[in-house]
């Protein structure tokens, strides 16, 4: 009979800070270029004159349409691979789907000086590819949140997927760093490096399921499936797209995501050019201030899926209920803030508040969009929220352009007036239709007979 240590760590919480550290080099990889451009482009003064710059490395003329181009060319891949991202996960597994796409990630992250040497265009190709590799990474790891999570414990997981927040925490002032002692070559360099660091360890700590874990406890691995109960089937299925497509609480959950991720990705791409070029920080002041709301908002995630799980456990709310009031803090609030911040934001310093208060409340969305789909049908967790994402990732497109347009003549506060107001509404106007038509039920298209009622899973303790 195999020895289980004295110590023993549960194997679940393994799994859930592999999927934060995922999460975290996936986000390295995507946002690194919002702040590495600004090193890489040359700039004019109001007269069409260059400006000097300090010397980072070499520096290319592109006009604010093609930062926004090359911004927004990640997306353009994400966008694609993250719809079938999901079913991939269930058919092949989470662990190696989204093991080997991190892995392609990381070269074509170390090849973007090359491709910047030889044209605009080289990168804009290899941004793509990366947002193709990249995309399947959520999805995949909604898929692992299924398997892995008992019902009680789902928010803390969800909270978990917010290592992409603290991705961008420590890439914008980590490559501000780099940048100025380096030159902006090694700030792709050295995150390619860590990428492939993690994804080592990612291939030696995770299983697709408890029972595939090779030094799981029998107790642990039993507490895992007892819990799940029968939502979780063990056969791949394909996924029930025609009931999906008719399904209102699917439809809800969908704009939720979208206006959540306008937001986000609106700070993702543009905060740092606002901050240097608007608000006139330095590179490193820059990444350091863009860091700040995404910290708060991960602080804010983990505290607001813990309140979640504690809710849920002491059976105060339905599911239901829960995710139509914490839209509030993920929504409400932060489309308020930045309608505030439209009409307020002239100090350098208020506007980083405002901004780092707006999106530190939609950390709530762990408890909201980020968590839907698993509410709706843990079977097909991953597919419905590659489907999510695949539509919520189009902002990314978007934004840069919107940005561009606007500020194309001019680039000062009163040119992002309507920026902010733009995403107020993303935020707002999706969270009331929640309220509406938004549910917390298991959905009879889960395809699994379930013994309890549908209206929730009734929690299986320890």
């Amino acid at each position: 009979m195999a020895v289980i240590p004295c110590f023993y760590v549960p194997k679940r919480i393994n799994v859930g800070i592999m999927l934060f550290m995922m999460c975290l080099i996936n986000y390295m990889m995507r946002v690194n270029l919002s702040i590495n451009i600004i090193a890489m482009v040359t700039n004019h003064d109001e007269n069409g004159t260059l400006v000097e710059e300090e010397d980072f490395g070499p520096r290319y003329d592109w006009t604010q349409q093609d930062q926004a181009l090359l911004l927004g060319g990640y997306f353009y891949g994400y966008m694609v691979t993250s719809l079938p991202g999901g079913t991939l996960a269930e058919m092949f597994g989470g662990r190696k789907v989204a093991g080997y796409s991190c892995l392609l990630g990381a070269i074509l992250t170390a090849l973007t000086p090359l491709a910047a040497s030889w044209d605009k265009y080289a990168v804009f190709v290899l941004r793509v590819l990366l947002g193709l590799v990249s995309g399947v990474v959520y999805p995949c790891c909604h898929n692992l949140v299924s398997k892995w999570s008992p019902p009680d414990e789902k928010g803390k997981f969800v909270a978990a997927l917010m290592g992409g927040t603290f991705g961008t925490v420590i890439t914008w002032p980590l490559c501000g760093l780099i940048i100025e002692h380096m030159g902006w070559v090694w700030a792709y360099y050295l995150v390619a490096v860590f990428v492939v660091v993690v994804v080592g360890v990612w291939f030696y700590l995770i299983a697709d399921t408890p029972a595939q874990h090779g030094s799981i406890s029998i107790k642990e691995r039993e507490y895992i499936e007892t819990s799940l109960g029968d939502t979780i089937g063990n056969k791949a299925k394909w996924p029930p797209y025609k009931q999906l497509i008719v399904s209102m609480p699917f439809w809800s959950l969908t704009l939720l995501h979208y206006g959540s991720m306008w937001g986000l990705f609106f700070l993702l791409t543009a905060t740092p050019k606002f901050l240097s070029e608007v608000l006139g920080f330095n590179l490193s002041s820059a990444g350091i201030l863009s860091s700040l709301p995404h910290i708060a908002r991960l602080i804010a995630a983990f505290g607001f899926g813990s309140v979640a799980d504690w809710i849920r456990r002491k059976g105060w709310w339905t599911v239901t209920l829960t995710r139509k009031v914490f839209c509030v803090p993920s929504h409400i609030l932060p489309g308020i803030m930045l309608i505030i911040l439209a009409y307020v934001g002239r100090d350098p310093y208020v506007c980083v508040a405002i901004m780092t208060i707006s999106l530190g409340f939609n950390g709530a969305a762990t408890s909201t969009n980020l968590a839907n789909s698993q509410d709706l049908a843990p079977n097909f967790a991953g597919t419905m929220y590659g489907i999510i994402n695949c539509l919520g990732t189009t902002p990314g497109i978007f934004s840069p352009l919107i940005v561009a347009e606007f500020t194309k003549d001019n680039n000062t506060i009163d040119e992002w007036f309507w920026i902010f107001i733009i995403g107020a509404l993303a935020y707002i106007l999706p969270a009331i239709f929640f309220w509406v038509f938004g549910s917390g039920k298991i959905q009879k298209w889960n395809e699994v007979a379930t013994k309890e009622p549908l209206d929730d899973v009734v929690n299986t303790k320890l």
